[in-house]
């Protein structure tokens, strides 16, 4: 826990010299994610999940592919990619945060609201953040989640296990999962929370770390939004942070197709479009058919094994979520359209997307979620309360009142 007692003093601090300079708290970068190499990901099928920091603090570096780091040496080195990706994630509050930092944290450029709703704002988020109770982004939680990723997984072998049970002797690797920073920023009357979580896999047996990434989830709102409704806003934020660094660490580490794919919603027989915007559709059915275009372009910077793709090896998985969760999920559908099987509700807006699943030469590969746009690739928000980042640019599914 030295690392989450010292990322919060460090933010804390970094808020109290915002306050005092008159300067906003700094921004995260941004960078585009590198998955990590195939030739490890094929290496290291036995996994053990677990929270917390790996134990080795060693530069990442060199090139997997040179004879004298591959494994027949006994060393794993390279295959890092040696950047530092960064995109979404949660929030450690694994321990009670003292009190009189919270409120130091939630500082920026405050000029533009008013004190009383700053202070509201403190004072609610300050109450759910030392409420253990609610604590919902801790290491282990988002350990758990990140397991329950990639043991969908074809041909592996992956567990979860606390940070103080000893990992198998027979285990290839050690996937370490912790919370970095979170990051409260007030810009006059808006309130933007940007929370980070490091994944590190550990060489188990060689005291090697060979991949590294950051992943960040980051969603804003007015003050007063993300504290209506006893804090729904930041409490969809924390469900959906942990959600998507799950999913991202997973696909970076064993998932990632890196297909340059293009996919679109379309009207169906049940489910009409929108002339206006084609991703804002609606049916008259509680059980609609979903339909999509898919399309996949040539493009020189698709990996060598991209040449293998037959469409008839080309399936998909479907995702239907409200506001707060997924409520229907169909994997490896066989065809660009869907029947839900288990009713939706009516009077109720739905935001659903489909990833191409890619089966070449045995192995199992996943495109990305179909969005309306690219940019963010779902860790950015732009409206809390209207929806969490990770949904932001989903297809939208509203079900008409008296829908059958």
């Amino acid at each position: 826990m030295n690392l989450l007692r010292t990322s919060i003093a460090t933010v804390a601090a970094l808020a109290a010299s915002s306050v005092a300079s008159g300067q906003a708290l700094p921004t995260p970068e941004f960078r585009p994610a590198e998955p990590m190499d195939d030739g490890l990901r094929d290496s290291l099928r036995k996994v053990v999940v677990k929270p917390g920091d790996s134990p080795t603090n060693e530069e990442i570096g060199g090139d997997y592919d040179q004879e004298t780091l591959g494994l027949d040496g006994g060393i794993v080195y390279g295959a890092g990619m040696g950047s530092m990706s960064t995109q979404a994630g949660p929030v450690n509050v694994s321990i009670p945060i003292p009190m009189l930092q919270i409120p130091a944290m939630i500082a920026g450029g405050i000029a533009g609201a008013t004190q009383e709703e700053i202070q509201e704002f403190r004072d609610a988020l300050t109450e759910d953040l030392a409420d253990a109770s609610s604590q919902q982004i801790i290491d282990d939680k988002i350990a758990s989640d990140v397991y329950s990723e990639i043991r969908t997984m074809p041909k592996l072998d992956p567990q979860v296990f606390a940070r103080e049970t000893a990992v198998p002797e027979d285990a290839d690797a050690i996937l370490y999962v912790s919370v970095e920073q979170l990051l409260i920023d007030v810009e006059e009357d808006e309130a933007i929370i940007t929370a980070s979580v490091n994944a590190t896999m550990h060489r188990h047996g060689y005291d090697k770390d060979v991949y590294e990434t950051t992943v960040e989830y980051q969603d804003r709102d007015t003050l007063r939004n993300w504290t209506e409704d006893d804090n729904a806003a930041w409490r969809n934020y924390a469900n959906f942070a942990r959600h998507y660094v799950g999913r991202e660490i997973a696909d970076r580490v064993y998932g990632s197709a890196g297909v340059a794919e293009s996919l679109r919603p379309v009207k169906s027989k049940t489910v009409s479009v929108s002339k206006r915007d084609p991703w804002e559709g609606s049916s008259k059915k509680l059980s609609p058919t979903l339909a999509w275009e898919f399309e996949l372009p040539a493009d020189d910077g698709n990996p060598a094994w991209a040449t293998g793709i037959d469409e008839s090896n080309i399936y998909y998985d479907v995702e239907i979520y409200d506001l707060q969760r997924p409520v229907y999920r169909a994997r490896q559908v066989p065809d660009t359209s869907h029947t839900v099987s288990a009713p939706l509700k009516a009077c109720q807006t739905y935001r659903w997307s489909v990833r191409p699943v890619y089966i070449v030469g045995g192995e199992t590969r996943y495109g990305a979620w179909m969005r309306s746009g690219t940019e963010g690739n779902g860790n950015i928000g732009r409206k809390a309360s209207e929806a969490p980042a990770y949904l932001y640019d989903f297809a939208e599914l509203e079900i008409k009142c008296g829908s059958k």
